[in-house]
This record gives C-alpha cells, sequence and structure tokens, in this order.
C-alpha cells in the first residue's frame, strides 16, 4: 500500500489540469476526471484560439464577486510574476503586449494546451476522459482531497455544466444565482437586426433603470439578435447582472466617438451648402456604413432624399448618431457566453486554500465559484492562482 496522497480533480481545463500539474510535482497520485473526450477544450477555442492566458496588472477591482475581495489573497500571492516564471519553467513562453495582456510566444492556444497535458501525463496524472461524475459523496471515500474545477454553464457545447453546483449544494454550499457574461446582447429593436453584419469602433454606454453607469469604448458588430463586439462583451457583465435582477437595461451606442454634437452637426449642415445635390442619404454615407445609414435615417422616419437641411435637423441626426438608445432584452445566453458569474458562495471557501468550510476533503477552484474577470486574462489568472494555492495547501 502506498502511503503518498491520492487526490480526484473533477474537470480537466485551465484550473484542473494546473492543479494537478502542481499536485503530481508533489509526488501526489492524482486522478483527473474529464467528461469531455479530451482535455483544455475551452483553453484552445480562447482569444480566437490565440489564448490570452493573463494580465500583467491583476486588481481586485478586476473581478466581480459577491465576496469583492475574495481574489485579494490569491492573485497577489500567485501574480503575473509568479505565473509567468512558473509556466516558462514548464517550456512555455508569453508574449505581453503594452496593454498587459499576455499570450503564448507562439500566438497559439494550442501551445498552452499542448504544454499542460504532457507535463500532466509526463508527472503520472492519470488522466480519466469520457467520465461524468454523477456524485462527490462516493469520491470521498477513495481520496485524500477532492477538487472541483467543473468551470460553469457558459459555453455548452465545449462541456459547460452545473455540475459543480450540484456538488456545492451536495456539500451544503450555496449558490450566488449565475448569469453569463462576455457575451453578446439581444436588442428589442428590428431595425438593430436589419443592420446585421455593419460594425463600427464606438463607444457603449449602459444605463441600468435609466441611470448611466458606465462607458466603454470598442468595436461594435450588429447581429440578427441584437450586438455583438469587444465593447459589448466588456460591458455584459454589469447588463447581464442586472437583467438577472429584473432591472430595466438600455445601452446608447456612439457611432461616432472622435466628434462631439456640435462638430458632427456642423458638418452636415456644411456639407449640404457645400454640395446642394447630396441627399441627407449621400452626406451621411460620408460618415457611417450604408446598413447604418439607413438605421438611422429609419429610426428617426427621415426620408433619404431629402436635400434641404437646416440646423433644427442637423442637431436630430448628430445626436441619434451620437447616443442611439437601444432597450436589452437579454444577454445572447450561457452558450454563446465566455464565462458566467455567480456561482459557489465564496464566504464559504477559504481565500487563502480554496478549501471547502463546510468539509475539508473538498477544494473549489476557477470559474465554478462566484468570481468573474474582465475581458482581458483576468478568468485565466484567477483560475491558475486559485489552482495554485489550493495545490499548495493540498500537497
Amino acid at each position: 500500500m502506498s502511503d503518498r496522497k491520492k487526490i480526484a480533480i473533477i474537470g480537466a481545463g485551465a484550473s484542473g489540469l494546473f492543479c494537478a500539474i502542481k499536485c503530481a510535482k508533489h509526488g501526489l497520485i492524482v486522478d483527473l476526471y474529464e467528461q469531455n473526450s479530451k482535455p483544455a477544450k475551452k483553453i484552445l477555442v480562447s482569444g480566437n484560439g490565440r489564448c490570452n492566458i493573463s494580465n500583467t496588472s491583476l486588481n481586485v477591482s478586476d473581478f466581480s464577486s459577491a465576496n469583492p475581495t475574495f481574489v485579494e489573497y490569491a492573485i497577489k500571492n500567485f501574480d503575473f510574476y509568479a505565473f509567468e516564471k512558473y509556466v516558462n519553467s514548464l517550456g512555455l513562453l508569453l508574449n505581453v503586449l503594452e496593454d498587459g495582456r499576455a499570450y503564448p510566444l507562439s500566438n497559439e492556444a494550442k501551445s498552452v494546451a499542448n504544454t499542460f497535458i504532457q507535463h500532466a501525463q509526463n508527472l503520472g496524472v492519470n488522466i480519466i476522459t469520457d467520465t461524468k461524475i454523477n456524485s462527490i459523496i462516493e469520491l470521498e471515500k477513495k481520496y485524500d482531497a477532492i477538487v472541483i474545477a467543473t468551470g460553469s454553464e457558459a459555453a455548452s457545447h465545449l462541456g459547460g455544466c452545473d455540475d459543480g453546483y450540484k456538488f456545492a449544494r451536495e456539500l451544503g454550499h450555496d449558490l450566488i444565482p449565475t448569469y453569463p457574461s462576455l457575451v453578446q446582447l439581444e436588442l428589442n429593436s428590428l431595425i438593430a437586426k436589419k443592420m446585421q453584419g455593419a460594425k463600427v469602433d464606438g463607444e457603449v454606454t449602459l444605463y441600468i433603470n435609466g441611470v448611466k453607469e458606465n462607458t466603454i469604448a470598442g468595436d461594435i458588430l450588429f447581429t440578427n439578435y441584437g450586438v455583438s463586439g469587444f465593447a459589448i462583451l466588456d460591458i455584459s457583465q454589469m447588463a447581464s447582472e442586472a437583467l438577472l435582477n429584473y432591472q430595466n437595461v438600455d445601452i446608447g451606442i456612439n457611432l461616432l466617438p472622435t466628434l462631439n454634437a456640435q462638430k458632427l452637426s456642423a458638418y452636415i449642415l456644411k456639407t449640404s451648402q457645400n454640395h446642394p445635390v447630396f441627399t441627407l442619404f449621400d452626406i451621411l454615407l460620408g460618415l457611417l456604413p450604408t446598413k447604418i445609414v439607413n438605421g438611422i435615417l429609419e429610426s428617426l422616419q427621415l426620408d433619404p432624399k431629402i436635400q434641404l437641411i437646416d440646423t433644427k435637423l442637423t442637431k436630430k441626426i448628430a445626436n441619434q448618431i451620437l447616443n442611439w438608445k437601444f432597450e436589452v432584452n437579454d444577454t445572447h445566453g450561457f452558450r454563446h457566453a465566455e464565462v458566467s458569474g455567480g456561482g459557489v458562495d465564496t464566504t464559504q471557501i477559504d481565500p487563502k486554500t480554496f478549501q471547502s468550510k463546510k468539509n475539508g476533503k473538498f477544494y473549489f477552484i476557477g470559474e465554478v465559484l462566484d468570481v468573474v474577470g474582465r475581458r482581458g486574462g483576468y478568468n485565466f489568472a484567477f483560475a491558475f492562482s486559485s489552482a495554485y494555492c489550493a495545490a499548495k495547501n493540498i500537497v
């Protein structure tokens, strides 16, 4: 009989693999259970296949949770530089961009997945794929520690599920209601749907119950259900949480953030005066994509062929271009979300060890917890920090 500690990790994603590597390096017997046919499925598609693996600047304010300071110990004790040193030792080099986002030097997510899987296997981790764990209580008899790294319901086509929440309930843990995050938004607007495929670099302002909450710049893409693009993903966490709480959510889109209302209004008027043959449609086409021009004219019920343009009309058009309001019906759902907000209540988890306060044999790490990060490598950063802290305690 071996006196080596035997541990089970459920979920072979970022946090599960990372935890398995550290535990196996210290001589533990590790069984890593994965319901998919292959591990690291979500890593492979992250960052459009490039994998934004972390960020040099990790602060409490980069994360949302009902217990906001919970992440502090983990992200400070296993910060970006500790992470970089660790993955460098595994043979994975990083490319750090000026804005702090870190990618594998190869610029391929495959490098990350391959490095982690190869190291886990070389260290003797037993990766058991195509295996869904239905009850964790049965595992308690067989293992010295059980780590739940099951992730969330986000991206169900990649194996996203609510298993971790069921396990948490089995142990008597409370859950914070979950919601999709880093997700597209569905709009109550036929005009928005007609603009499908049109894209701008703009600004999105979020209004909750009519109150302005946040403004974010970035690309905005109109779709057949509403809006997508980085600006939308960045604002979606607050929007999604507000929708969960049955609040009224609207967005204001600024299609031309480099111009103010006065300059834009003056430009439209001057162009009309300098080019009397130009229709309103012609003038706006010099500023915006065709589908968006059609959408603006339809929303204001204006004839595209108008040639007589006065100051009052130019102000009306400028205001619509710079703050076009849309009602948000819903998010585009967990299937299309990159991550999930909500999850296992972190007040019942030790922030230094990620050990369950209900049953010391169990640990919860990564996205299954009520912690969600901003876009930019923050969710991976927390996955690795939490995995590191849990493994450090287990070994």
